[in-house]
């Protein structure tokens, strides 16, 4: 194990790297692991491809711990050069000093090397791809929290509608319209299991639900409204939309959560740290006094500023495809932190700026996973033997056309499996069989 420290004079900061080689049975390849939330990584997260072989690196990306208050200084200003550890440099760093390493003690390169990560990790993921494209020949980016120059203010709207009707909805009836709207649109893909394969083109409405009995008390219109408003996304003062909301059938309390008593309201940890420390600079922020006019006007300041530094939203990724680099894309479609239409819409743009759908599926490929969230955990079975895939990807020249999803009970049973179709593919039960075995659904385009 070498912790190394990396820095760029004339600045005082202190990039954290930790690089773990295998004393014996090295694979020949190096792996960089990312973080989660506003943490660039831990030195914990390189004991897993050390065991499957890998030399392996994490990184602090400039800070420690899941705070934001790394943005802001004693004197209440932006740390630039902080921020740019964190959005893209840190994870280079950790990538050169692994390699580095590496070589000097196996006197010999990484044959090959790749990057796995989730949420921000798999915006570190894609970063990697958009700025360093000869980095890695392989990633796994997982619901990566790319767009964040609109996922910072967004978040905050299900808190700010509840807010701005004075009317805070508990969990207990999140829970309960979350279960109506699966139970809903559940069938629409011809199988009823606990999971809406096709939410952005779910379209029930939660008045359907006005009346119904949630313990004692019963789910009302204004609940209905704040639901209604969640599902749509937040809308400037034209009533256009600023962002993606929350998908139908994934748990509304991840945005909206409330608690205590009497009933208060709790934004989403990682982007109010985004907004008092980077957009609003004011870590004793009152957010509770936010209106929506200041929620378009932070939105518009976050894409302004943030945009370009750590927005991980740049489509050309000519330069990783001409290196030979491969990327798998997964989203979760009951992600309830990261909507997944924005992965969507990045894809696209990418297919756009790489030479349309064929040329782009030569190297890069989204798989949307329904019924999981955005810890890969749901009614939906979760992706398995990603790395593999990657690794016969890049070093067979085998492209995935199909990959595997699986729900394996607390005794490690597996209770059901499905097949996974690159975007815009999905997987569609053929009439015959067992409809929790994967064997028995064939890929389908969409009618659209």
């Amino acid at each position: 194990r070498v912790t190394a420290i990396v820095t760029h004079p004339p600045a005082n900061d202190r990039v954290k790297v930790w690089i773990a080689l295998p004393m014996k049975n090295w694979n020949g390849r190096f792996q960089g692991t990312g973080g989660g939330g506003l943490s660039g990584g831990s030195a914990g997260s390189v004991s897993g491809p050390v065991a499957l072989g890998f030399a392996a690196g994490a990184t602090d990306a400039g800070h420690e711990g899941g705070s934001g208050a790394f943005a802001l200084n004693a004197n209440g200003r932006l740390n630039w050069q902080e921020i740019r550890d964190f959005a893209y440099l840190g994870i280079h760093d950790m990538t050169v000093v692994g390699k580095a390493l590496t070589q000097a003690f196996y006197g010999k390169p990484p044959r090959y090397s790749y990057f796995v990560g989730t949420s921000n990790g798999g915006r570190q993921a894609l970063m990697e791809a958009q700025r360093y494209p000869e980095d890695y020949d392989g990633i796994v980016s997982r619901c990566p929290a790319i767009n964040t120059q609109y996922i910072a203010a967004s978040s905050l709207w299900p808190q700010l509608v509840m807010l701005e009707a004075k009317h805070l909805v508990p969990k207990a009836k999140l829970d309960a319209v979350t279960a109506a709207v699966i139970a809903a649109c559940d069938g629409d893909d011809g199988v009823v299991d606990g999971v809406i394969d096709d939410p952005l083109h779910c379209t029930w409405d939660p008045k359907a639900f006005v009346g119904t009995k949630v313990g004692e008390d019963i789910f009302t219109e204004a609940d209905a409204d704040i639901v209604r408003k969640i599902w749509d996304g937040p809308r400037d003062h034209d009533g256009k939309s600023m962002w993606s909301g929350v998908p139908r059938g994934a748990d509304l309390f991840g945005l909206a959560t409330t608690g205590g008593t009497p009933l208060a309201a709790k934004p989403f940890g990682p982007s109010f740290d985004v907004l008092r420390y980077m957009l609003v600079q004011n870590a004793n922020w009152d957010w509770t006094t936010l209106t929506r006019a200041e929620l378009e006007l932070l939105h518009n300041q976050s894409v302004e500023m943030l945009g370009a530094v750590w927005g991980t939203d740049d489509a050309d990724l000519t330069r990783f495809r001409d290196h030979g680099g491969k990327v798998l894309l997964f989203h979760g479609l009951a992600d309830q932190l990261l909507p997944p239409q924005g992965t969507i819409a990045y894809f696209e743009r990418v297919q756009r700026a790489t030479g349309g759908a064929a040329r782009t599926a030569e190297f890069a490929r989204l798989f949307l996973v329904p019924g999981v969230n955005h810890g890969f955990s749901g009614a939906g079975p979760s992706p398995v033997g990603l790395l593999p895939a990657l690794m016969s990807w890049v070093e067979g020249g085998k492209a995935p056309d199909r990959l595997l999803a699986e729900s394996r009970d607390k005794e490690g049973k597996l209770t059901r499996s499905r097949p996974l179709f690159p975007y815009p593919q999905f997987a569609k039960y053929s009439g015959k069989g067992s409809t929790d075995e994967a064997a028995n659904f064939v890929a389908t385009s969409p009618n659209r």
